[in-house]
């Protein structure tokens, strides 16, 4: 199968070694960030540096500024982690190496966003914010995350784009020394933990027969066992409809798949009106529509309508990839998504038998995460098993 790793321009820019390194993976081509949120990531064999701190979301590359002249939110470009055209470097020169470049766009999780402007973020039925969670509802934000993708999405050289996040994110994020643990939430607790209660999202309660003050104090009455550690929260969809009630669950499911969809949509179609004739358009996804994060839950049919495929999560467990099998639809990229970084959690010794799982599942493709976070040892691994040595 056609494999990919995820790389960040930092791991190539000012390290002559990393295309061609990466090359020797066996991997045709590369997932080289566009647009990314913050991190602090390891660069364990770069000649300068050995840790990058990305302070804040941002666009690595220079933004065009008659697109976003005036606009509230806009994106912010990098500090000096990112400089200049940092993606256009490294996608020179992993071209240079025969790597085919496809776009890696991060965009409804942007903590800097919520810092700078809180009333783009999700807030919940207790009125606390997630300021690294754009709610995808409001109008101002589902246009800057259309254009983000679009522009982050086409750049020079690209042949194609993996948009990730392009969805509701909710509580269950690795925010800075998170510390949420706690109380165990599962599926359930974790849904109700992430309905958004904004203006926006209050408006799409009421167009679906609910009153959003006692949708509110309905989650908060549900939750209330549970943060007493009386009622488990868990039990996938039936445990929501158990804790809120089937007809408040339902409707607030109804509002929230509507809006990604159509988020989905639009920006899909953003990006081919600016894409060449063949670009690649893929989503991060997980097929269970409710979830929440930077694989946004999705209907695989419906996805699968719009976009030219999905990149799914299968480290541990391949059979996220088995729904979107299940459609058919002939040409469509599934694209088995493996952490191949021991430290990570990931297993790349297994890697072999992991794509072969995932391809009887129905995987056209291997997406490794990620090329420059992983050991040397770990990179070994990869190669061996795309090798199939």
């Amino acid at each position: 199968m056609k494999a990919s790793a995820f790389v960040y321009p930092w791991d190539v820019n000012g390290d002559p070694g990393a295309p061609a390194r990466i090359a020797e993976l066996g991997t045709a081509q590369v997932t080289l960030a566009s647009a990314y949120h913050s991190t602090r990531a390891l660069t364990p064999r770069h000649p300068r540096h050995r840790v990058v701190t990305a302070e804040y979301a941002a666009v690595l590359y220079p933004a065009d500024g008659s697109r976003w002249a005036g606009r509230v939110p806009r994106p912010r470009p990098a500090g000096d982690w990112a400089p200049g055209d940092a993606f256009g470097e490294a996608a020179a020169a992993l071209t240079d190496a025969g790597l085919e470049v496809h776009t890696w766009v991060v965009l409804a999780h942007n903590s800097r966003l919520g810092e700078e402007h809180p009333d783009t973020s999700v807030v919940n039925a207790y009125g606390d914010r997630y300021p690294w969670a754009p709610c995808i509802a409001q109008p101002d934000v589902r246009a800057y995350l259309t254009d983000l993708a679009a522009e982050a999405a086409v750049r020079p050289g690209a042949r194609g784009t993996e948009l990730e996040s392009l969805g509701w994110y909710g509580l269950a994020h690795l925010h800075a020394h998170d510390k949420t643990a706690g109380v165990p939430l599962g599926d359930a607790g974790q849904y109700l933990m992430s309905l958004c209660f904004c203006p926006a999202c209050r408006d799409g309660y009421g167009a679906e027969g609910l009153d959003a003050d006692a949708l509110a104090a309905a989650v908060r009455d549900a939750l209330d066992p549970v943060w007493r550690g009386e009622a488990p929260s868990a039990g996938a969809w039936p445990g929501i409809e158990k804790l809120l009630g089937d007809t408040r669950a339902q409707a607030t499911r109804a509002w929230r798949d509507r809006t990604a969809r159509t988020l989905q949509e639009a920006a899909v179609a953003a990006v081919r009106r600016a894409a060449p004739d063949g670009f690649q358009v893929l989503l991060h996804a997980d097929p269970v529509s409710y979830h929440c994060g930077a694989n946004a839950g999705v209907d695989p049919a419906h996805v699968l309508s719009v976009a030219d495929g999905v990149v799914v999560p299968c480290t541990g467990d391949p059979g996220p990839i088995a729904p979107f099998a299940r459609e058919g639809r002939e040409g469509a990229v599934l694209a088995a998504n493996f952490t191949v970084v021991s430290g990570m959690g990931g297993s790349p010794g297994t890697l072999a038998a992991d794509a072969a799982e995932a391809r009887r599942l129905g995987a056209t493709e291997l997406r490794l995460y990620h090329a420059g976070l992983a050991s040397d040892a770990d990179l070994a691994a990869v190669r061996s098993a795309l090798s199939g040595r």
